[in-house]
């Protein structure tokens, strides 16, 4: 993924969280949420753009992907095609690309690969009818990952995220909870407890989220910024400020300096 995100930074801090998650360009492609073919995306105007090289290869694997077949070469083109539009950056071709191939195949790791790619395509929504689809399509497919790996954490953490955009947030918070039961140091599981604290206002628990994750991985920048943002709102302005600075001495992406600057601005 790359590395530099864009930052969108809300007064309550929880969209720090994108810093990290957007890609330089969010793509969200026409009509490929619905039961066909994604619609030609690669010369679209208003998508990201895509090295010519793999638009090349994505054209050319498209041509002989016929929607209507249902035969092992045709999944395995499908399988080929989420991997680029992953590599591209338009998850929701990905998606729908990764659910033809996981119909046919009918196997855990093909689950896996819908899941992931409905996961991805639903953290880059803007909508909130999109999120939800998204996010249950991404239910659909983890739950089948989990009947047959029900202690597979990874799984279980990204379905619980998907919980907050289907009006079941405490299902969602269960599940990190149980998580984290089992692996008290997930990192996943720690960010996004300590993320959803601050979302709802909770600032000593996130603070204490935040604190046990950032003692695990201190190079953790996401939740060393997220730190600072819950110790500036509960007045330790000194402590906050600490940590804004050990954000900028760890990452000096211009983005994170400018978001961490603007901080420090405000803690003056």
């Amino acid at each position: 993924m790359v590395k530099t995100r864009i930052i969108l930074f809300l007064a309550a801090a929880v969209l720090v969280w994108l810093i990290y998650l957007l890609p330089k360009a969010v793509v969200e492609n026409e009509n490929q949420l619905q039961e066909e073919a994604p619609t030609e995306a690669v010369t679209q105007a208003g998508h990201s753009e895509i090295p010519a090289k793999l638009a090349e290869s994505i054209r050319g694997i498209r041509s002989q992907y016929d929607p209507a077949a249902s035969n092992q070469k045709n999944a395995i083109f499908a399988d080929s095609l989420r991997n680029m539009y992953m590599q591209a950056g338009q998850f929701d071709s990905a998606a729908w690309y990764a659910e033809q191939a996981a119909t046919f195949f009918n196997t855990t790791e093909f689950f896996l690969k819908a899941g992931n790619a409905n996961y991805e395509a639903y953290t880059f929504a803007m909508q909130p009818e999109k999120q939800n689809q998204l996010a249950v399509k991404a239910q659909d497919w983890y739950g089948k990952v989990l009947t047959a790996e029900p202690r597979n954490l990874e799984v279980k953490s990204k379905l619980a995220m998907t919980y907050m955009s289907t009006k079941s947030p405490m299902q969602g918070i269960g599940l990190l909870k149980e998580v984290l039961q089992e692996d008290p140091e997930n990192e996943f599981a720690l960010f996004n407890m300590g993320m959803l604290s601050i979302q709802s206002g909770q600032y000593e628990k996130a603070i204490d989220w935040l604190s046990q994750l950032t003692g695990f991985y201190p190079e953790h920048v996401q939740g060393q910024l997220l730190l600072g943002v819950a110790l500036m709102n509960t007045g330790n302005k000194d402590k906050a400020r600490q940590q804004f600075e050990k954000v900028k001495q760890l990452d000096k992406d211009p983005a994170v300096q400018a978001t961490a600057d603007s901080y420090l601005k405000d803690l003056k």
